[in-house]
């Protein structure tokens, strides 16, 4: 089952509302996903020469701070920790490499939820609205945002299953499907360096566009490549630095609708979530065609 949502704001006096409207796309999708719920904010970016990275432990008493100092220490360089619930955003004067290397080796107990300049990831066992509340999404401000709410049928009901997946910095994938040859892709993946940390499909179709774009496709060139290599029904949304992509598989039973007006583009997996966006009435509204890209950019 579960639902996916994606919204990008094309007029930046709208980017105050951005969490607000997200949310309560996210919530639309209740129904469609109970058990657990994530999103990622593009918001609040990072100033030059620092990383930001979203983390996760179960304890919500977890030493958070102590661990930023820790890492100041490692490293000789400036950090800073935000709290939110079982999440932290730590922000660091640092390589974001430099930072997950030293995550893994001193602090494996630590799962990183997301990384990069501008994106946070949150995502948490429960109820779409209670996710949103807990991490306070309706007050961010931000340029675009992607969501899940997930019905587990492949796997367990966890925060670590739970999507958005992080694959690369300030990249990462929501899906509405299932892949048959996910397994395969993960050997095949493993075999060029990816590792994982889950056993989601998902994941797989996450670390696949993340190894093509590290190739050098562009982000078309990385979908366009998931068209002849992803075996399934799919829909994706996709968050990067610059914007969001939609794509359906070829046969596209998964549902799917866009909006978009001059203030917005907005996709989600039932028009439920899109009928609250202001202005909506006056969007132009379709059905996303088979096997083809659609993205937007904030270049």
């Amino acid at each position: 089952m579960c639902g996916i949502v994606g919204l990008f704001v094309k007029n930046p006096d709208q980017c105050a509302s951005l969490g607000a409207n997200l949310s309560r796309m996210l919530i639309g999708m209740t129904d469609r996903g109970p058990d657990s719920a994530g999103i990622a904010v593009y918001h609040d970016p990072s100033e030059a020469g620092w990383c930001k990275l979203t983390l996760f432990h179960p304890d919500e008493s977890y030493g958070w701070r102590a661990m930023g100092g820790e890492l100041a220490a490692a490293l000789g360089e400036e950090t800073d920790v935000s709290l939110k619930a079982n999440h932290a955003v730590l922000s660091a004067e640092a390589e974001e490499g430099a930072v997950r290397a030293w995550l893994a080796e001193h602090h494996p107990e630590v799962r990183i939820m997301g990384y990069g300049t501008l994106m946070e990831v949150y995502k948490d066992k429960g109820k779409p609205a209670s996710v949103v509340d807990k991490y306070g999404i309706a007050a961010m401000a931000g340029t675009h945002g992607i969501g899940h709410t997930r019905m587990a049928t492949e796997s367990a009901v966890t925060t670590e299953h739970s999507h958005p997946f992080t694959a690369a910095a300030d990249m990462c994938l929501v899906h509405n499907g299932s892949l048959s040859n996910h397994n395969r892709l993960r050997l095949w993946l493993q075999r060029r360096g990816q590792t994982f940390e889950s056993d989601n499909d998902t994941e797989v179709a996450a670390r696949y566009f993340a190894h093509r774009l590290g190739e050098g496709a562009s982000l078309r060139e990385a979908m366009e490549a998931g068209l002849k290599d992803l075996d399934g029904f799919y829909t994706f949304a996709m968050g990067t630095r610059d914007g969001f992509a939609v794509l359906r598989d070829g046969i596209a039973c998964k549902p799917a609708v866009l909006a978009e007006t001059d203030n917005w583009v907005a996709m989600a997996s039932e028009y439920r979530s899109l009928a609250g966006l202001p202005g909506v009435e006056a969007a132009r509204v379709w059905e996303p065609e088979p096997a083809v890209i659609y993205n937007w950019s904030l270049n």
